[in-house]
C-alpha cells in the first residue's frame, strides 16, 4: 500500500502561565493511501493538535510532515494555502458554511478558488456532488434552512470538489444527532470506497467502526495501530466486538 502522508519525530508545544504543555511528543506515523485511518484517544491526548499538524493547518514545533516529496512544516503560509486548495480536503465538526450563500455556492466556492478549472466545470462538478450527497433538492437553500446532517453533508462535498489526495476530518459528527451522524458516516464510508483517502478523529465508536485502520493517541503519541477490513453493515456486531476489545486494551 502506498504512503501518502508519513510524520517523523513531531512534537507540538503550546507555553501556558509560563511552562510548557508538550501534547505530541516525537511522534511517527504513516497515512496509506486508500485508508480510511480514524485517530482515537482520551479526550485531552491531542487528537486533534495531531491532525491539524498533520494536514499544516497548525505548525508543528519540531519534527517533519513529509507529502509529495515535500516538508510542509518548512513550507510558507502561501504554500500551504496553495497546498490546502489542491490536495488537501477539510471537515470540521462545525460546518463552518458561509451563511449567506446557498449550499451550491458553498460548494462551487471552493473550486473557484482552486483556479485549476473552468467555472463551467466547477459547476457541474458541484452539482454531481449534492446530487450524490442527496441535497440536489435543496441546492438553492440557504445553510439556516437546511438541517445539520444537510449542512454536514454540504461541507463534505465542498471538501472533496477539488478532488483531494487526503481528506482530514475533525469530529464530523459530533454536533448531529444520530439520524444524521448515521447518514454522514454512510457517506464517508461510500466515498472511501469509491477511493477517497481518508484521516479523521472521533471519539464516538459508532464511528470508529467504519474505519479500515484505528491509531490510538495517548500522552502525546500513538501507542496503537489496528487494521481492520472495509466496514460492511451486517458485520458491525462482529466489529463492534473486536474494536470494543481493543479499545479496552488502550485502556480507553
Amino acid at each position: 500500500m502506498d504512503t501518502i502522508l508519513t510524520a517523523k519525530g513531531l512534537c507540538k508545544s503550546y507555553a501556558l502561565n509560563g511552562v510548557q504543555n508538550h501534547v505530541l511528543s516525537q511522534v511517527d506515523v504513516q497515512i496509506y493511501e486508500g485508508d480510511f485511518t480514524i485517530i482515537m484517544g482520551a479526550s485531552g491526548s491531542g487528537k486533534s493538535t495531531l491532525l491539524y499538524s498533520l494536514s499544516g493547518m497548525d505548525k508543528a514545533t519540531a519534527g517533519k510532515v513529509i507529502y509529495n516529496g515535500m516538508d510542509i512544516v518548512s513550507l510558507k503560509e502561501k504554500e500551504l494555502t496553495k497546498l490546502r486548495y489542491a490536495d488537501f480536503g477539510f471537515v470540521f465538526q462545525q460546518m463552518r458554511l458561509v451563511s449567506n450563500l446557498t449550499l451550491f455556492e458553498n460548494v462551487a466556492v471552493s473550486g473557484y478558488l482552486n483556479k485549476s478549472s473552468s467555472a463551467n466545470e466547477v459547476n457541474k462538478r458541484a452539482d454531481m456532488l449534492l446530487e450524490q450527497m442527496g441535497l440536489a433538492q435543496i441546492k438553492q437553500h440557504l445553510p439556516s434552512q437546511s438541517s445539520g446532517g444537510e449542512q454536514q453533508r454540504c461541507a463534505i462535498a465542498r471538501a472533496v470538489i477539488n478532488n483531494p489526495k487526503l481528506l482530514f476530518a475533525d469530529e464530523p459528527t459530533g454536533a448531529l444527532n444520530r439520524k444524521n451522524t448515521l447518514e454522514v458516516l454512510d457517506l464517508l464510508t461510500q466515498i472511501n470506497k469509491d477511493g477517497q483517502s481518508i484521516l479523521m478523529v472521533t471519539h464516538d465508536m459508532k464511528a470508529a467502526l467504519r474505519a479500515t485502520r484505528l491509531l490510538y493517541l495517548a500522552d502525546g503519541n500513538i501507542i496503537g495501530d489496528l487494521s481492520l477490513a472495509p466496514y460492511e453493515s451486517e458485520n458491525e456486531k462482529s466489529r463492534e466486538i473486536q474494536v470494543n476489545a481493543w479499545l479496552s486494551s488502550m485502556e480507553w
